[in-house]
């Protein structure tokens, strides 16, 4: 069981072929410098053994010692950017890492809970450790196996990294090189990403943390599996072996994105690229999905309709951004099913011991697909014989290859650390998997479901309009950015859009914000309002059973107390405009699916006033796109 309480998401790289290694490597680490910016760093196998450059803070900072100090040439070399935890952001922390007898380069994604134990066993030796991580220890480790190891020459450095990881406790991606063999790199993963790259020319293979490493040279790649030890041999290919040395065949997809697809395109930000991409996203996510029988359409299920109509509740576990979709879905699946809904942050679900059984349908949401708060979760709903269905947007990852149904979002890459996109694709997704168990269990009849599915599909549609009103909001951005506080509200499907709101700024902005229930104002939030403090409303739109009157209470009640009202409402609804210092309108849609139009002026609000403060709004500080470990 893992009991660490940091998370790291590194980027890595690895690569052997025909090409220059340096410059595969630094293109792959600019792809993936999302996930980690503290430092940086390279290493590669030449004639004259290994050849590192690492330093601290941006990739920007390792390109400039590159150029001043160009490395030797060579076709085989591994790559790091850093999110730190074990020691600080400096230069001797940064990957990668180097054994006693500088014949072995390792870099690392994850934490080793038990380097300490480690270490010490190392000092005892005499080995003298040049940094505070828990990585260079696998350097030293991965050294004494390898002359220890009498397996033969081609599969002795294979055998050296099993042997160490059979050693290691904790989560962990690594990759590393060894000056004995010039045109091979290895790898291992435990709960932590790691995916192959099959290159167009012979003997060309890569590896990285995500398929973004390598997009540029190849959209072919193999799946790597827990406890799985890979080697890229540039004479013999691709061999993959359990921890025992077993002989693997891991399974081969196409990633169906360009090299294209993560590059700025023109835009100052991936992030206002990733907002503008959103009618794709969602099209895309929606495509196909009806079959001409009527029938909503998952990409994997290894579940009967038998086992969906047994299943009498529902539990929703995610972290982050993705909690607050699964907060909407709680709306629609108890709305169209009928079946109890608990929405749980995937990092506190397992350990209150939820009661759970066969009957119980626990849905995984991730974007990544390997957030190891929401694994864990994933594997603990399994021990306990629940079922699970992943919505994901990475094909290949972990939790949807561990789930028993799988819905992925068609997003495409996302770089910007703070989700747009890849939010709003899981919406759409999360809508779908509420009508394929309203289908399953009979709640709907398939006429009613179809209906629903033609309102979806206008959704793309009504994002690209929402997008054209946006002007008006980056002005509100300019204005409210010097502001110390920014509070969000909203009820029933909005509330989960005011926390989406609040976390966008925090994440962005580095901007004291908080959402919360529009309801609540009464019972304590509204002494946080005082004269001149911005809050954005949530409005519903009218209709049975809507709040949309209490609501306009509520705004009437922050406007009393002397607080800037930020309005965001439906086409048509003017009722609210007198209690409005700030009117935005979005398309009219459905109640239920109306989040995915009103979250948007939410993401170009927080964009704008991070951009006006002058801090990068693709690279928050202390943040990485997903985190891999507890």
């Amino acid at each position: 069981m893992l009991v660490t309480t940091l998370g790291r998401m590194c980027g890595i790289i690895g690569y052997v072929g025909a090409s220059s290694a340096e410059d595969v490597v630094l293109a792959g680490l600019r792809r993936m410098e999302y996930r980690g910016y503290d430092s940086a760093g390279i290493a590669l196998v030449t004639a004259d053994g290994l050849a590192i450059a690492k330093k601290a803070g941006k990739l920007a900072n390792l390109e400039k010692v590159l150029a001043d100090q160009p490395l030797p040439p060579a076709t085989t070399g591994v790559g790091h950017t850093r999110w730190a935890t074990h020691g600080p952001p400096v230069d001797r922390n940064a990957h990668p890492h180097i054994s006693d007898d500088g014949k072995v380069a390792v870099v690392h994604n994850g934490i080793i809970e038990n380097f300490a134990a480690l270490r010490s066993e190392l000092e005892r030796q005499g080995v003298e450790l040049s940094s505070d991580t828990d990585t260079e220890v696998v350097a030293h480790l991965l050294a004494g196996a390898y002359d220890s190891s009498t397996e033969p020459a081609t599969d002795r450095f294979a055998a050296a990294m099993r042997a160490v990881c059979l050693r290691l406790e904790g989560a962990f991606t690594l990759v590393a090189i060894h000056t004995d063999h010039p045109g091979q790199v290895v790898g291992a993963r435990r709960n932590s990403p790691l995916v192959a790259g099959i290159g167009e020319g012979a003997g060309e293979y890569f590896l990285g943390s995500d398929v973004s490493a390598f997009i540029a040279h190849t959209r072919d790649a193999l799946e790597l599996g827990q406890d799985q030890v890979v080697t890229l041999d540039v004479e013999h290919g691709i061999a993959v072996t359990d921890l025992a040395g077993t002989s693997l065949q891991p399974r081969r997809f196409h990633v169906d994105w360009s090299a294209a697809a993560a590059e700025k395109g023109g835009y100052p930000w991936f992030m206002l690229k990733e907002i503008d991409e959103q009618p794709a996203a969602i099209a895309d996510t929606l495509r196909g999905r009806l079959a001409d029988t009527g029938q909503i359409v998952l990409d994997e299920v290894r579940l009967s309709d038998e086992d969906l109509r047994d299943i009498d509740k529902v539990f929703i576990v995610a972290c982050g951004t993705s909690n607050h979709a699964a907060m909407v879905s709680k709306y629609a699946i108890e709305h169209w099913t009928r079946l109890p809904c608990e929405v749980e942050l995937a990092s506190e679900f397992r350990y209150r011991d939820p009661v759970l059984d066969r009957s119980t349908l626990v849905i995984a949401i991730s974007q990544s697909g390997e957030t190891m708060d929401t694994l864990m979760a994933l594997r603990h709903a399994k021990d306990q014989r629940a079922r699970v269905l992943a919505i994901c947007n990475t094909n290949g990852s972990t939790i949807p290859r561990e789930s028993d149904a799988v819905l992925y979002t068609r997003a495409g890459p996302e770089v910007a650390v703070a989700s747009t996109k890849a939010f709003l694709a899981q919406l759409a997704a999360c809508y779908l998997v509420a009508l394929y168990l309203a289908q399953a269990r009979g709640t709907k009849y398939a006429d009613e479901i179809a209906t629903i599915v033609a309102q979806l599909n206008k959704l793309p549609d009504a994002v690209a309009e929402t997008l054209g009103r946006m002007d008006q909001v980056r002005a509100i951005g300019r204005e409210l950015a010097k502001e110390p506080t920014i509070l969000f509200v909203g009820r029933h499907v909005g509330y989960p859009v005011a926390l989406e709101g609040a976390l966008k700024l925090k994440e962005l902005a580095y901007i004291h914000a908080e959402g919360f229930a529009a309801g609540e104002l009464k019972h304590g939030y509204i002494s946080l309002i005082e004269q001149g403090t911005p809050v954005v409303a949530v409005v519903p739109a009218r209709g049975r059973n809507s709040v949309h009157s209490k609501v306009i209470s509520n705004i009437q009640e922050i406007r009393a107390r002397g607080a800037k009202t930020i309005v965001i409402a439906a086409d048509g609804d003017d009722e609210v405009a007198p209690y409005a210092d700030h009117l935005i309108h979005v398309p009219k849609t459905p109640t239920l699916l109306a989040p995915v139009l009103t979250t948007i002026p939410m993401q170009v609000l927080a964009c704008e006033i991070a951009d006006t403060r002058g801090l990068d709004v693709d690279q928050p500080r202390n943040l990485a796109k997903s985190v891999t470990v507890e």
